[in-house]
C-alpha cells in the first residue's frame, strides 16, 4: 500500500509523463493485437478469436487524444479497461516500470555502450594500422650498402674478364675472374682508389683505378694483346691489367729472360706452406717449365681470404698486415655490406665522401 501511495503521488506530479507511458503501452498492445489477428488468420482460427484485435483498435481510435481517460479509469476501478492491458493491476504495472526502467533510457544506455564499443574498435584499428606502418618502415628501410661506384665497377669487370688473356701463363690460373672470387678486383680498386678511374695518389703520383705502375702495366698489356697502348685512366684497361697481374701473383708465370730462355717465376701457390694455409694440404704439383701449383683447389672461405690478403701485400707495394686484413674482410663480406667491420673499413677509404 505504501508503494501504491507513493506511485499515485508521483503520477499526480508528473501527469504528462505518465500519460506518455500509457500511450506507448497502448501502442505496444495494439501491435501485439495486430500480430495475433494476423497469426490467427494464418492458422484458420474462428472469427471470434480474431475480433479481439479489432475491438482494441476501435477503442484506441475512440480514445483519441484523451490521454487522461485510461489513467482515470485505473484510479477509479483499479482495473484496466477491456482490451487495454495484460490484466495486471496498476500497482503491478507501475512496479514493473520501476523494476525494468524506462525503455528509452535503456536504449540510450545501450546506445552509449555501442558508441563506446565503436570508439574502442576505432582506437584499436588506428593503433593496429600505426603498428603496421611502423613495421613496414622498419622492414623496407634501406640498410647499409656498398658505395654506388661498386655497381659501376662490377659492370666494368664483366667486360674486362671477357678477355681470355687475363689468365696466368702457362698455368691458366684465373682467380681474379673466377665466378666466386671476382670481387677481388672491385675490392682492390675500392681500397686503393675508391673505385675512381681518375684517381691520383698525391704521394706516389700513381694514377688510375689499380696500383699498377705505367711501365709494368704496359708490359702486361702487351701480353694481353690489347688493341691500343695501355691507358691507366681507362677502367677496362686497368681492370684487365689488374686481373692478369693478380693471376700471375697467385699461379706464377713463365717469362722470357734476358738471355732469351724461359724463366719460371713462382706464385703464391708454388710454396707448400702457403698451400697448407689455402687448401689444408702441403701437396704441390710441378711440371717442367711450369710454376708449381697447390694440388688441391682453393675453395674454402678461409683459404680464399688468406690468399687474398697475401696477394694484396705483393700487389700493393708497402701494404702492411692491417691493410691486408681489411681487404680480406671486404672480400669475405662482399654480400654483407652491413657487417660492422665493413662499415668501419669503408670510412677509411681514400677520397671518402667525395
Amino acid at each position: 500500500m505504501a508503494t501504491s501511495e507513493r506511485i499515485e503521488n508521483y503520477i499526480d506530479e508528473y501527469d504528462e509523463w505518465f500519460s506518455d507511458i500509457e500511450h506507448k503501452a497502448l501502442d505496444l498492445e495494439q501491435e501485439l493485437s495486430d500480430w495475433r489477428e494476423s497469426r490467427a488468420r494464418d492458422l484458420g482460427e474462428p472469427e471470434d478469436d480474431r475480433t479481439a484485435g479489432i475491438h482494441t483498435a476501435a477503442f484506441r481510435r475512440a480514445d483519441g487524444a484523451g490521454g487522461r481517460r485510461p489513467r482515470e479509469f485505473l484510479r477509479a476501478t483499479g482495473k484496466p479497461e477491456r482490451g487495454r492491458g495484460s490484466g495486471r493491476t496498476p500497482a503491478a504495472r507501475t512496479q514493473a516500470l520501476i523494476d525494468q526502467g524506462r525503455r528509452t533510457a535503456g536504449r540510450r544506455r545501450s546506445g552509449r555502450r555501442r558508441s563506446g564499443r565503436r570508439r574502442k574498435i576505432i582506437v584499436a584499428s588506428a593503433a593496429g594500422l600505426a603498428v603496421l606502418i611502423i613495421g613496414a618502415m622498419v622492414v623496407f628501410r634501406p640498410g647499409p650498402s656498398w658505395p654506388a661506384s661498386v655497381a659501376t665497377v662490377k659492370n666494368e669487370i664483366t667486360v674486362a674478364c671477357r678477355n681470355p688473356n687475363v689468365v696466368s701463363e702457362p698455368g691458366q690460373v684465373n682467380f681474379a675472374c673466377g665466378q666466386d672470387t671476382s670481387q677481388i678486383l672491385w675490392v682492390f680498386a675500392l681500397m686503393t682508389s675508391n673505385n675512381d678511374p681518375g684517381y691520383t695518389d698525391p704521394k706516389t703520383g700513381r694514377t688510375g683505378l689499380e696500383p699498377i705502375a705505367p711501365a709494368q702495366g704496359g708490359q702486361i698489356a702487351w701480353s694481353l694483346n690489347l688493341h691500343h697502348p695501355y691507358n691507366p685512366l681507362s677502367p677496362i684497361d686497368s681492370l684487365e691489367v689488374a686481373a692478369r697481374a693478380i693471376n700471375n701473383i697467385v699461379g706464377g708465370a713463365t717469362v722470357t729472360g734476358a738471355n732469351g730462355k724461359p724463366a719460371v717465376q713462382p706464385g703464391l701457390e708454388s710454396k707448400p706452406e702457403n698451400c697448407a694455409r689455402y687448401t689444408g694440404s702441403v701437396t704441390v704439383v710441378s711440371h717442367p717449365g711450369f710454376p708449381s701449383l697447390c694440388a688441391s683447389p682453393v675453395v674454402s672461405p678461409e683459404g680464399q681470404a688468406a690468399l687474398v690478403a697475401d696477394v694484396y701485400q705483393q700487389w700493393m707495394v708497402g701494404a702492411g698486415p692491417v691493410a691486408a686484413q681489411n681487404v680480406s674482410v671486404l672480400f669475405q663480406n662482399a654480400g654483407n655490406p652491413g657487417n660492422p667491420q665493413v662499415q668501419a673499413i669503408l670510412k677509411t677509404l681514400p677520397h671518402q665522401g667525395r
